[in-house]
């Protein structure tokens, strides 16, 4: 099978192979050099084509395994990742891109955010007078996890002391399993039909069946077997023993870190995940800064860490913050950044104009979540949820990146058309002219 080089096949107009180009590949490889043992042993994948891999998963809204194979299939994404030559195999697993994103951790995932707002000034998609004027917002990134209910949670923990009973050899007493799946379709069915009262008794019968498991599996297994399922049976327990007014509830079993937040929305009251902070340029809307609030804070004592990543990420403090009325009490001193609050009087015509933009930062999240992946996190913990946020704040900006290259490739070839064009009716004019003179 013969080889081709990819510089000689592609077209080197193309967006991804300009934005290739505007990308700091050694500051990347430099950074991220120490993460990586010197001895001998199996070669290391290039650090360019993981960095690359998980730039192109974020800009194109695609899991790890369908980032891998539509690789093979793209040269250009090939081109982008530093291949010289077309490969037909896969370039890695898809685990090892699982595996990369924990060893560089938030620190180095901030790092490639930071990458690509400097390819955003190398292509003058934003100017370093962007950096001036900031919007701040907070969202929900929401978790891969089923809508929590009472019911739900308790055949949950009953499954998980069947799985922890098989695993360890146990012979339970009685598995209700059958009863489990009985019940639960029959609570469904109440309160489907707005019969809370019988429901109600259905679900007390749920988490008997389900509590009676759980003591049973304690009962009979060892202290060793107790360590090897500690995690599982203290949340188990926990949520078997949670009420409506409890403080700090679990809504998964296999996410205990999920949060419920209110965030005021009609068609969706409540949302399951953790509370994420971003900034974007006033003018551009290119993501400056991005990063989970964990423990769900007010809004406005998120606002001094928020500056602090954008004054890391971008080596300046905006001059001018833009918030909604959830920052009121913020705290950030008026030197150091001056911030506007929606709503805010006695404001001059060009602050009160850049003030009325603030609601710009809306649509960018919706972006984020719709074209990107921040609608659903995959990723597991705490340290999954700060990852995945921070790499859907570099996928947006390489989509921006991405359009204004396009556009202006588009311009490029529409007015060497134009030119074109002006040029043959000139010619045409011309050759009239001179049959009109005889000279032909």
């Amino acid at each position: 099978m013969g080889t081709m080089r990819l510089d000689l096949a592609l077209d080197m107009n193309h967006e991804l192979v300009r934005l290739a180009a505007a990308i700091d590949w050694d500051a990347i490889a430099a950074e991220f050099r120490p993460m990586y043992c010197p001895n001998n042993g199996r070669p290391a994948v290039p650090t360019r084509l993981m960095a690359g891999l998980q730039l192109l998963k974020h800009t194109f809204n695609l899991s790890d395994e369908l980032t891998v194979a539509r690789w093979v299939e793209n040269p250009y994404w090939q081109f982008f990742c530093g291949e010289e030559f077309f490969r037909h195999d896969l370039p890695v697993h898809p685990t090892q891109m699982t595996r990369w994103r924990q060893r560089i951790g938030e620190k180095g995932v901030e790092k490639l955010l930071q990458i690509t707002i400097e390819a955003g000034k190398a292509t003058r998609t934003i100017t370093e007078t962007s950096f001036d004027k900031v919007i701040v917002d907070t969202t929900v990134q929401p978790k891969n996890v089923q809508h929590p209910t009472d019911a739900r949670l308790y055949r949950k923990v009953h499954a998980a002391m069947l799985r922890v009973a098989k695993d360890e050899g146990l012979v339970l007493r009685q598995s209700y399993r059958r009863m489990m799946d009985r019940a639960f379709r029959k609570h469904g069915g109440h309160s489907k039909a707005r019969q809370f009262k019988r429901a109600k008794k259905v679900l007390k019968s749920l988490k008997t069946m389900a509590g009676r498991v759980m003591r049973d599996v304690e009962r009979k297994m060892s202290d060793v077997a107790f360590d090897r399922n500690k995690r599982t049976m203290i949340l188990a327990e926990l949520i078997l023993g949670q009420t409506r007014l409890t403080k700090g509830k679990i809504y998964s079993l296999h996410a205990p870190e999920v949060e419920c937040i209110a965030k005021g929305k009609a068609h969706r009251p409540y949302e399951f995940g953790v509370k994420v902070s971003l900034a974007v340029t006033h003018k551009e809307g290119f993501v400056v800064g991005i990063q989970t609030c964990p423990d769900n804070p007010y809004d406005g004592h998120t606002l001094e860490g928020q500056l602090d990543q954008v004054e890391r990420l971008t080596g300046k403090v905006p001059a001018h913050t833009f918030v909604d009325r959830g920052y009121k009490g913020h705290g950030v001193p008026e030197e150091r950044s001056r911030v506007l609050i929606s709503g805010t009087r006695k404001l001059g015509y060009t602050l009160k104009r850049h003030l009325r933009r603030r609601s710009a930062v809306e649509p960018e999240i919706g972006h984020m979540k719709a074209d990107g992946l921040l609608g659903r996190n995959f990723l597991k913990g705490m340290a999954g949820d700060a990852i995945n946020a921070i790499l859907c704040g570099a996928g947006h900006n390489m989509r921006k990146i991405l359009a204004r290259l396009r556009a202006l490739l588009y311009l490029l070839t529409s007015n060497a058309w134009e030119a074109l064009q002006s040029l043959c009716r000139h010619l045409e004019v011309l050759r009239f002219h001179q049959e009109a003179s005889g000279a032909i």
